[in-house]
């Protein structure tokens, strides 16, 4: 008999009430995979490493349609690689990871930011107290756009990481917040489409090899350049993934402050790495994704309808105790016994970044964060009275406070450290 476990009343208003915790909640309450609604949508909430592999098949479940409009103008753009499937996905995904999965240009990338942190923070200690997530920020916006090959003014650098910022702060709430990810997307996008439009007129010179080059000389999968927009599009969805790492390391700041002990094993970059992984899996990012299905299909013994939403259960997966020994505890260590096995911690996606909507900039995600948690715990500073607490009800979400430090110093040893990283 097949088992057919359906909530008829829209989800949308929990959803937006009770963030992070409503698709967990729903699968507990259920007691395994169920049908729902959302935003007027028939869905269907899996979770697991089996369900991660069924979601990236693309013979069951397809992004093109799948993205809600305020989704496609305020975080991922409209036109770009996210919203396409089959031949027209995979040629555009190429252009990603020559970019993302090429270690050269990873190891750029982490030099520039490196640099950037480097020059930032020894302004600190003349103006400190400072906000730990803003200051990222602003320090990967500038370190990316250096190696992204765009031209930006030293004044301009804050007026890009807040808007990269804005487009991933405001994709799932209504509201001030949503209408402001919507201006700094429009802005950005005139902003690159003007820049693609003076490189192919030859008024500007793209620097040889740098995303933007590429980005610029990239066909797609019918040997058609992308016009000037997509482009646009496109080399935003390489910018500002990268500044969202800010999110990561203000809870790699909340991680130290929690557990100062760690701080003097970051010096070991395979702890590092393992540090890394843990601030991915245990502090909330991504909530979920989802897809349509593509036909009529069967998981396990649960139908799914054609055009049914198919949810991925993020977070919950990530805090599974059948996936993780004592999920709700901080431990890196469990990254240093066994390395994170691909379906299963999934705080960008799962599946192939090669063949699936995979992101493919979890490597740089994981090198930036490895380098910049590593640079924060060789310094000295002090964390005055704050709100530290993470609001899982608001999406995304990160300490209210930023991670406030204070008291900032440099030791010597650090300087020379981190310089030479």
């Amino acid at each position: 008999m097949t088992r057919r476990r359906f909530t008829p009343l829209d989800n949308t208003l929990v959803l937006l009430t009770r963030g992070y915790a409503w698709l967990p909640d729903l699968l507990r309450r259920t007691r395994g995979d169920v049908m729902t609604r959302v935003m007027g949508n028939r869905a269907t909430a899996l979770r697991g490493p089996e369900a991660v592999r069924f979601l990236y098949d693309e013979r069951h479940v397809l992004r093109h349609g799948a993205l809600p409009e305020p989704i496609q103008a305020t975080l991922l753009g409209k036109g770009g690689v996210h919203s396409l499937d089959g031949a027209a996905h995979r040629a555009r995904k190429a252009l990603f990871m020559s970019v993302l999965a090429d270690p050269e240009s990873v190891a750029r990338l982490v030099r520039h930011v490196g640099d950037a942190w480097d020059e930032t923070v020894a302004t600190w200690p003349g103006r400190s107290p400072v906000v730990l997530f803003d200051e990222a920020a602003e320090i990967i916006a500038r370190g990316a756009c250096r190696w992204a090959g765009v031209p930006v003014a030293e004044a301009g650098v804050k007026a890009v990481a807040e808007d990269m910022v804005a487009m991933v702060d405001g994709f799932a709430t209504p509201g001030p917040r949503h209408w402001r990810a919507r201006r700094a997307r429009k802005r950005r996008e005139r902003w690159l489409t003007r820049l693609f439009d003076d490189a192919r007129s030859g008024s500007v010179t793209l620097p040889a090899g740098s995303p933007a080059d590429l980005v610029e000389r990239h066909h797609d999968n019918e040997g058609q350049p992308l016009p000037s927009h997509v482009a646009s599009v496109e080399l935003i969805n390489l910018i500002r993934p990268t500044v969202a790492v800010a999110w990561f390391v203000a809870f790699a700041g909340h991680a130290l402050h929690r557990r100062p002990h760690l701080r003097q094993a970051l010096a070991d970059p395979a702890y590092a790495e393992a540090f890394a992984q843990e601030v991915r899996r245990f502090y909330p990012f991504a909530p979920f994704i989802g897809g349509r299905a593509a036909g009529d299909l069967t998981w396990r013994d649960l139908r799914i309808p054609e055009g049914t939403l198919v949810l991925l259960d993020l977070y919950g997966q990530n805090h599974d105790a059948g996936l993780w020994d004592d999920p709700y505890t901080f431990d890196p260590g469990r990254f240093v016994e066994s390395p994170a096995g691909r379906d299963d911690l999934v705080p960008q996606g799962g599946g192939d970044p090669h063949t699936g909507h995979r992101c493919p900039g979890e490597p740089a995600t994981v090198e930036l964060l490895k380098s910049l948690s590593a640079r924060l715990a060789g310094l000295e500073y002090t964390l005055p009275p704050q709100d530290l607490t993470i609001p899982l009800r608001r999406i995304p979400t990160r300490p209210r406070s930023g991670v406030v430090i204070d008291g900032v110093r440099v030791p010597a040893q650090s300087r020379s450290t981190t310089t030479g990283a």
